[in-house]
């Protein structure tokens, strides 16, 4: 690996950083009733940010980060 492909994925990984950091903080500023409005809770806020975060059953579908579409829930 090269020294610029080196502080290329650095920088990357850097910008990724900051935008989770930005989403939690701006999420963490909701209060409780936005954030049931959106079918999230506090404690769900983290794993959301960080791409964790897959829904059991939900009655809406869910966006998941690094995807193009939202995961529809499954029928029983």
């Amino acid at each position: 690996m090269s020294v610029l492909n080196l502080l290329m994925s650095a920088r990357e990984a850097f910008a990724n950083w900051r935008r989770r950091e930005r989403d939690y903080a701006e999420l963490m500023a909701l209060d409780d009733r936005s954030l049931a409005d959106i079918g999230i809770r506090r404690s769900q806020i983290r794993d959301i940010c960080d791409g964790f975060y897959a829904p059991v059953q939900s009655a809406a579908p869910v966006p998941v980060r690094g995807r193009a579409n939202f995961t529809a829930p499954k029928a029983v």
